[in-house]
C-alpha cells in the first residue's frame, strides 16, 4: 500500500472517475477498433510502480479466503492466470480509489458472500434461459428446508 500511495498520493482529484484512475494505471483494455471491428484489446505496457504493486497484490489473492480471493479464483478459472491478475488488480485499484475519494474503510464481505452471490447470479441466468425455452425452475427443498438442486418443469 505504501508504494501505491507514494506513487499516486492521497489526492484523488486528478482523476474524475475510477475508470480514469484505472486507465492511468494501465489496468483496463486498450481497444483498437477499425471499421467497427476490434483489432486488439490488450492492456498497455507500463513502468508504473503502482501498477506493479497492484498486480503483485492481486497475485497474492490466490490463497486468500476473502471476497477478492474468491473473485480472483473465479476469474483465473474462466480467463487464465494473466488476465485474472489484471482483473483483480483492476478491482483493487477501484477499491483504493473509492477508499481515498470517500475516506471510507474497506469492509471485506467474505468468500461465502461472494460464492452465494455468484450462485444466485447463475440461478437467475438459468431461470431466464429456461423461461425463454418454455420451462420454469423451482428450487427443491430437502426435509430441513434447505435449498437443494432445482427441478425443471414444462409450463
Amino acid at each position: 500500500m505504501q508504494t501505491i500511495l507514494t506513487e499516486i498520493g492521497v489526492d484523488m482529484s486528478h482523476w474524475r472517475t475510477d475508470k480514469h484512475f484505472t486507465s492511468w494505471l494501465s489496468l483496463c483494455p486498450n481497444r483498437e477498433i477499425s471499421g467497427g471491428r476490434v483489432l486488439r484489446s490488450k492492456t498497455k505496457r507500463t513502468s508504473n510502480r503502482a501498477n506493479t504493486a497492484l498486480r503483485q497484490a492481486a497475485q497474492s489473492l490466490h490463497r486468500s479466503h476473502t471476497y477478492l480471493g474468491a473473485f480472483y479464483r473465479r476469474m483465473r478459472a474462466r480467463l487464465g492466470p494473466a488476465k485474472a491478475i489484471t482483473a483483480a488488480a483492476h478491482k483493487l485499484a477501484r477499491i483504493i480509489s473509492i477508499m481515498l475519494k470517500e475516506r471510507r474503510e474497506y469492509i471485506d464481505l467474505g468468500e461465502d458472500y461472494y460464492l452465494q452471490k455468484n450462485r444466485d447470479r447463475e440461478f437467475k441466468k438459468l431461470m431466464k434461459k429456461a423461461h425463454a425455452l418454455g420451462f420454469y425452475l423451482t428450487p427443491a427443498a430437502n426435509h430441513n428446508g434447505v435449498k437443494m438442486s432445482p427441478t425443471v418443469s414444462v409450463s
